[in-house]
């Protein structure tokens, strides 16, 4: 029994004098450690006030001082072509941009051109050294240029031309160092229209275009992995009533060209189906004040907004449903949308394949059986996300988009390293080094 207390004990001792060392070797170590006070704050993994974690660090932009023909000339051409005065404005800053569905160039112009403490939040921050640039915005109003004569005869000799600016443009590209470096792979170029600079396309195509519809592109020329989806302008009001459907008596309502090309055939088709259902207002429509006035007022009393392909598969009447809290009802089945990243538009909108749509009857009978309680939990979601999209919202569309161009930069500076010091290849096989979509063509909801 005296044997084994011993063995006890001695068992005791050696416990206790392991536990001993430790505390003394640890002891020891963390005083040898530095503190955070002694660490570079660049190791510090600090908190904000509402202990978040700290955001990246922002992309670094040089915006090009573009001659000015590229830029507020425009806005004076658009102005000559319509009766105004063409002696130069002595003070561009007076100089109003016409509103369209494309002032998403305008309104990254002005973005730029603001003050830093202006920009809070923004992901982006413009530098005045293009040595330090992480990327290059070259500020061109491409969509304001495309629309200056448009509908207007140009006697030969005379007048603008959408074609030389484009052509000037590119001169004045290749003449930039910084352009020459990687092939423009580093530049952002606003393109929102579907026809904007598409005389000097194949050139800019390494550059990260910010497009409204990939409608127009062809796949060597747009692609997902380094372009910009951004939305169009809306063009109606903001409604700023509640959720509900007490004034919204319409059940779906259109106003727009019932005439257009390629894709956006199916409106005729749509109108042939939906124009004699009495809870329906389909008009024909082309932009004007008074239309826009009607539209606005449609939009806000219909429950469902329907929006079909246009001559590209999409169109500014999308975002003016978001706008107004009427319901998409999108009627286009190749439409790409902004911002899929942080939306999830299957939550406020809903998607009809085109056959489908054109069954008669079948667009009217889903959307009647669409109980009250889903239409306002279509509202919430679009009024939760509606900032998105207006590009007078500091937390709107501009935020964004800078948001989704300074994610690019991690891939452009992976091909312009790429590029260097790759051989050149006669590739027989294609060439997979790029992210591809669900090419099967299979609908996974309506």
């Amino acid at each position: 029994m005296a044997r084994k207390s011993s063995l006890l004990k001695r068992a005791a001792i050696a416990v206790v004098s392991v536990i001993a060392i430790y505390v003394l070797l640890n002891a020891s170590v963390s005083r040898s450690l530095p503190s955070s006070s002694d660490l570079p704050r660049q190791l510090i993994r600090e908190e904000d006030e509402e202990g978040q974690a700290p955001t990246q660090p922002r992309v670094k932009i040089y915006m090009y001082d573009l001659p000015r023909r590229f830029t507020y000339g425009l806005i004076e051409q658009h102005s000559i072509a319509r009766g105004g005065s063409n002696k130069p404005v002595a003070d561009v800053t007076t100089l109003k941009y016409p509103g369209h569905q494309h002032m998403h160039e305008w309104y990254l112009f002005s973005d730029l051109n603001k003050p830093e403490l202006d920009r809070s939040g923004s992901p982006i921050v413009r530098v005045m050294d293009p040595a330090d640039a992480d990327l290059f915005y070259v500020p061109v109003f491409s969509s304001l240029s495309l629309i200056v004569n448009a509908g207007r005869p140009v006697e030969p000799g005379s007048g603008y031309s959408d074609e030389k600016m484009q052509e000037g443009l590119m001169d004045w590209l290749e003449g930039q160092e910084w352009w020459r470096r990687n092939q423009g792979r580093d530049h952002v170029i606003p393109a929102g229209d579907p026809n904007a600079l598409y005389r000097i396309l194949d050139r800019v195509k390494n550059a990260v275009l910010l497009v409204a519809d990939f409608g127009r592109l062809r796949p060597d020329q747009g692609s997902f992995v380094k372009d910009v989806v951004i939305p169009y302008s809306h063009r109606v009001n903001l409604y700023n009533g509640e959720i509900g459907v007490e004034d919204r008596n319409t059940l779906l309502f259109f106003m727009g060209n019932r005439y257009r090309k390629d894709g956006g055939k199916v409106r005729d088709l749509l109108f042939q189906v939906l124009e004699k259902e009495e809870d329906v207002t389909i008009k024909h429509g082309t932009q004007s004040r008074e239309n826009r006035r009607a539209a606005t007022k449609g939009m806000h009393t219909s429950k469902f907004c329907l929006n079909p392909a246009g001559d590209t598969p999409s169109a500014c009447r999308l975002f003016d449903s978001i706008v107004s809290l009427c319901v998409p009802v999108i009627v286009s089945d190749s439409i790409e949308l902004p911002f899929e990243d942080v939306i999830d538009y299957r939550k406020f909108s809903i998607f009809v394949e085109a056959n489908a749509a054109l069954e008669p009857g079948f667009l009217v009978k889903m959307l009647r059986n669409i109980e009250t309680k889903k239409i306002l939990e279509y509202q919430k979601e679009m009024k939760s996300v509606r900032r998105y999209y207006d590009y007078g919202n500091p937390n709107g569309a501009v935020k964004e988009i800078w948001r989704q161009v300074s994610q690019k930069l991690p891939l452009i500076k992976l091909m312009s390293n790429r590029d260097k010091r790759l051989v050149l290849r006669n590739l027989t096989e294609p060439n997979c080094s790029c992210l591809c979509t669900n090419q099967t063509g299979l609908l996974t909801s309506i």
